[in-house]
């Protein structure tokens, strides 16, 4: 049997292997000072065999102290391909619809995975039947759907912190792109493949990349990770509200949430889109261009008219916290004591946020409640503000008499010394 043509860049090294049950547990356990496979494998020509045993190197499993035949079995301190012996257990290739069972012998092993990584889950497989890939893979044999290694590349697997696993926050969205944003590979399933193009707009992938917020949403945030599927209709407010809890609890209140259920609409979704959503602001809000309360509603109907409200006290809380700002802002540069003041208007900002956040309720009375004890804040604000700076103009004018004073009388007073020293 000829092996040189197997290609074992594609064997799943998903494992953080040992206990399989194919092989004895101190076999897979063992720590062999001479690896053959590594020492044969790395002087072949053909880099379909020997580029694994490079990668390796820096893969989670032989960092951790793990062999080829941790995951592969057969013997590696044979010589030649007896060590690739397949009555001992040797396994070149393993089928894509074989890998999950072949990297879970040790992944959904508790026990196992605790020598390990403590931290680690093992349901990954049981979260994997049960993702779309998983389903289409057990129940329809579609071995052309994502598995194991089309996510965690063989040999060459690395902690999800590392900025060059293909599991970073950084590369999420590329690595799942790999399948997705190829229209010939998922024209067979019907689905768009324009995700990342959409998500590389949002405002998600701006707080990741030019923020450097990690935590911020990427694929499997929404869409989990091994159990990955599409939010339904009823789920999607749960899947944001998962960051957004304020909005989804509002959200829950109005009539919109089940409306949107009613007539089959994607919840947070139908305003603000799936993938591409872009930073929330006052012009999403109301019945000018660019609104999205547009879509549904017109100037003359009811939702319209809370729609304009709305976005109308919001305007007013928003230029009047800017007022006062600036006439704060002013009195702190020019030396005055405002800084209760500033602090104040700090608590007004709150009332805005909660102002935006209230407008997913869609009820213009709890809107209008926030913007009343922000404008509370605000008028008194300015007036600090103001009485600051006209306590400012009097001290000028004052110090300016003053200074007119003083000068006057060393005027007198230098003319004085000339008329006595001229006598």
């Amino acid at each position: 049997m000829t092996y040189g043509s197997r290609r074992f860049a594609d064997v799943c090294l998903v494992g953080a292997v040992l206990a399989v049950p194919l092989f004895p547990r101190a076999v897979l356990a063992q720590e062999t000072a001479v690896d053959n496979c590594l020492t044969c494998h790395s002087a072949l020509d053909d880099e379909t065999l020997s580029a694994p045993t490079r990668a390796f190197r820096e893969d989670v499993h032989g960092t951790s102290g793990l062999s080829c035949a941790s995951c592969h079995g057969g013997d590696p301190a044979a010589v030649g391909f007896e060590g690739m012996n397949p009555a001992t257990g040797f396994v070149g290739r393993p089928a894509r619809r074989e890998l999950s069972d072949f990297c879970g012998r040790c992944h959904s092993d508790a026990q196992f995975m605790r020598q390990y990584n403590p931290s680690l889950r093992v349901d990954q497989v049981a979260e994997y039947i049960t993702s779309v890939h998983g389903m289409r893979l057990m129940q329809q044999n579609d071995t052309a759907v994502a598995v194991c290694t089309s996510c965690h590349p063989a040999h060459s697997i690395r902690p999800p912190s590392n900025p060059l696993s293909s599991v970073n926050p950084l590369n999420v969205a590329t690595t799942c792109s790999t399948c997705h944003a190829d229209a010939a590979y998922m024209s067979s399933y019907g689905i768009s493949t324009d995700q990342l193009e959409d998500y590389e707009r949002s405002i998600h992938w701006e707080m990741i990349t030019v923020g450097g917020d990690l935590s911020a949403p990427t694929c499997n945030d929404c869409h989990g990770n091994h159990g990955a599927t599409p939010p339904g209709i009823t789920s999607v407010g749960n899947v944001c509200g998962q960051c957004h809890s304020v909005m989804a609890d509002n959200f829950a209140l109005s009539r919109h949430a089940s409306t949107f259920a009613l007539i089959g609409m994607p919840g947070c979704a139908a305003c603000h889109q799936n993938h591409e959503i872009v930073q929330a602001n006052e012009e999403l809000l109301g019945m000018s261009d660019g609104a999205v309360c547009v879509r549904c509603h017109s100037s003359d109907d009811p939702g319209g008219v809370v729609a304009v409200s709305m976005r109308s006290q919001i305007d007013s809380l928003m230029a009047s916290f800017a007022e006062a700002d600036s006439i704060l802002q002013q009195a702190e540069r020019a030396g005055m004591e405002v800084s209760e003041a500033l602090f104040e208007l700090g608590i007004a900002n709150n009332s805005m946020v909660e102002a935006r956040a209230a407008v997913h309720a869609a009820n213009m009375g709890a809107v209008a409640e926030r913007v009343s004890e922000g404008l509370e804040i605000t008028l008194q604000a300015r007036e600090t503000g103001e009485s600051a700076l006209a306590e400012l103009g009097f001290r000028r004018t004052g110090l300016a008499v003053s200074v007119t004073i003083i000068l006057a009388m060393i005027a007198g007073l230098i003319l004085k010394i000339r008329e006595i020293e001229n006598r």
